[in-house]
């Protein structure tokens, strides 16, 4: 497995013309989302392709690279119909279609479902949990089957589309070693696909001075209560050493991403100031960095969804 959840196996890129990208996988774990950031890479989308039109598009002289959405909707949908297209296609094809599962856990499915209040497809006069175990059972042999397995369930839109960027753009898309920095709570657990973890719970907390609790590491005066705590210079010296030696490593090593995680308790305050400041440092050092508040941004979520200001 891979640190940001994805599993692959297939093997090489092919070139950019010649890529057609079939995306499938259970209703809810954003198959849309994959399919328009292809899109927007320069991909043609067809959504839900007619199976029987599939060998006839890879035979094509299509110059451009195509993302193919298939679901159970599909009319014409059936998962042994597709694996045999695939086989027939694999057998007979210089373009040969990498397929790509965007799988997810039935309790985030279900919790999305719940939010949005749709009905799922395959149950449309029945609770969702019962189409999602439907869904999931019959896309078992896709699942299986995959070249590219990826679980979304802890991902964002956003963070799904960077993933479908390093998977399948050009070289200045992927950018070499693409790094993200991202903040949390300890309290919330730590973050899914971090590569590697640094704690700076040593530091003194600004939540217990009343005029700093409402702000965040992103406003100045936090940065600066933080940064003068005695053991801060030398600690963040040090991190920015060590990424400049690690970095190159990874690179040199063939990694194409690096997701390095920052805790404090709160995720709000000490943990998002050191991020802000790494990744200005790292950007100003040729990086390419992201940045995900991962608690910051859920707190800020949660306190819109009630209608509560955010400070």
């Amino acid at each position: 497995m891979l640190g940001t959840g994805y599993e692959v196996t297939e093997a090489g890129r092919p070139e950019a013309g010649q890529q057609i990208v079939i995306m499938t996988g259970p209703a809810g774990a954003g198959r849309l989302t994959a399919i328009r950031a292809l899109e927007d890479l320069g991909f043609e989308a067809i959504d839900n392709l007619p199976l029987s039109f599939l060998p006839r598009l890879v035979s094509g002289s299509i110059e451009r690279p195509v993302v193919i959405g298939i679901d159970p909707r599909n009319r014409e949908f059936s998962v042994h119909r597709l694996l045999a297209a695939l086989s027939e296609i694999k057998g007979g094809s210089s373009r040969e279609p990498v397929l790509v599962y965007l799988d997810c856990d039935a309790a985030t499915l279900e919790r999305r479902y719940s939010e949005t209040r749709r009905r799922h497809p395959l149950s449309p006069h029945e609770s969702p949990p019962i189409g999602i175990e439907r869904e999931r059972t019959l896309l078992a042999p896709l699942r299986e089957r995959a070249d590219v397995l990826i679980d979304t369930r802890a991902m964002s839109p956003h963070d799904l589309r960077a993933e479908m960027a390093r998977h399948f753009g050009e070289e200045e898309d992927r950018g070499g070693l693409a790094l993200t920095l991202q903040s949390f709570s300890y309290k919330r657990g730590l973050p899914r696909g971090a590569d590697m973890v640094i704690d700076v719970r040593f530091l003194k907390n600004p939540h217990w001075e009343a005029s700093l609790r409402p702000l965040d590491g992103r406003d100045a005066e936090v940065l600066g209560f933080v940064e003068a705590d005695p053991c801060y210079a030398a600690f963040y010296g040090r991190l920015a050493d060590l990424c400049g030696f690690l970095l190159p490593a990874y690179r040199a090593e063939g990694r194409s991403y690096f997701n390095l995680a920052i805790g404090c308790t709160g995720g709000r305050h000490r943990s998002v100031a050191v991020v802000e400041s790494l990744a200005k440092t790292l950007a100003a050092a040729g990086w390419q960095v992201s940045i995900r508040h991962r608690d910051l941004e859920r707190a800020i979520g949660d306190a819109a969804a009630v209608g509560v200001g955010t400070a």
